[in-house]
């Protein structure tokens, strides 16, 4: 267990954030920077780093030792994807003493006020959990808004997680919560490939008020080595219906259904399986499945024809 470290006495939020990393010498620097100059929130960064071929543990370390705000956990695992290398953090470090968790990945530029935004926003309305939209930049200098924060939907936490985990900031007590799921299921809970949509799904499941804010707070850097990305354009298009062929969709979907169903009695049992009957029940509740009405065609279209 990680603990806390010695906080200030100031009346500013003390925000515990959790950064994954794996060979991000290339970006790492700008990112730390850009969460280490956070206005009006008292921060500590505990950054776990997967088995790398680069300097980033050394940086890291080089980093830890030169300021106090910074704790790098014990190396040497092999974590073989973000989700649980997040896992592992949300794990091991100690939230005690602390008003919020936020997510951060490697290579993305935060807002200075990006967390500040976030602790506003969650008291202003009266929520547990913040996600946000974000802003796609490419280097040869393209940008795209991904807008994701349409109307909830009954079941959409099913089917879609809330956004980018590296918008959320949740409060200490709804991460403590979401901690002590992981733990008691550990086995089942990181078999799914996405720390953020079974965050989200978990959250929404136990009646955590979760808000998705329309504006962005950072720019989500795109990149060959990218683990998701934006999705966007004919290529990931493609790389979806591979996947979706392949099973992915649907797998990850009742992986999440079958272990949030251990601690909701809310979930309908017709989500699980695949034969004839759950497919009508799913077509019959498709409005509830998705948040966007584009995105709740396609899940029509796919469920329809044999593809989840």
């Amino acid at each position: 267990m990680v603990t806390p470290m010695t906080l200030n006495t100031s009346s500013e939020p003390k925000i515990a954030v959790l950064l994954a990393a794996y060979n991000g010498m290339q970006w790492i620097e700008e990112q730390v920077d850009t969460i280490l100059a956070q206005q009006g929130v008292d921060i500590r960064l505990y950054i776990s780093v997967d088995l790398s071929t680069d300097d980033t543990l050394q940086w890291c370390e080089a980093l830890a030792e030169k300021d106090s705000r910074v704790t790098v956990l014990p190396y040497g695992e092999r974590f073989g994807g973000a989700a649980k290398n997040f896992y592992r953090l949300i794990r091991d470090v100690d939230f005690s003493g602390f008003d919020y968790m936020s997510l951060a990945d490697q290579d993305d530029i935060w807002f200075d006020d990006k967390l500040k935004t976030a602790c506003n926003t969650i008291v202003e309305q009266k929520c547990d959990v913040y996600s946000s939209n974000l802003l796609s930049f490419w280097k040869d200098g393209r940008q795209l808004l991904l807008d994701k924060m349409q109307a909830q939907r009954k079941y959409d936490y099913l089917f879609q997680g809330g956004g980018a985990g590296c918008t959320y900031v949740a409060s200490a007590v709804s991460t403590q919560q979401f901690k002590q799921f992981l733990l008691d299921h550990w086995e089942e809970a990181t078999a799914v490939n996405y720390h953020d949509w079974l965050m989200y799904s978990f959250c929404r499941s136990q009646g955590i008020l979760w808000y998705f804010d329309k504006g962005y707070k950072l720019h989500y850097r795109q990149h060959e080595n990218n683990e998701v990305g934006s999705n966007t354009g004919l290529t990931a298009a493609y790389k979806r219906l591979k996947l979706l062929r392949a099973g992915w969709y649907s797998t990850e979907c009742l992986k999440i259904i079958k272990v949030l169903q251990k601690v909701s009695s809310d979930i309908p049992a017709q989500f699980l399986g695949k034969g004839f009957k759950n497919r009508i029940f799913l077509l019959r509740n498709i409005s509830q499945l998705r948040r966007k009405f584009g995105e709740r065609v396609f899940l029509f279209v796919i469920i329809l024809i044999g593809l989840y």
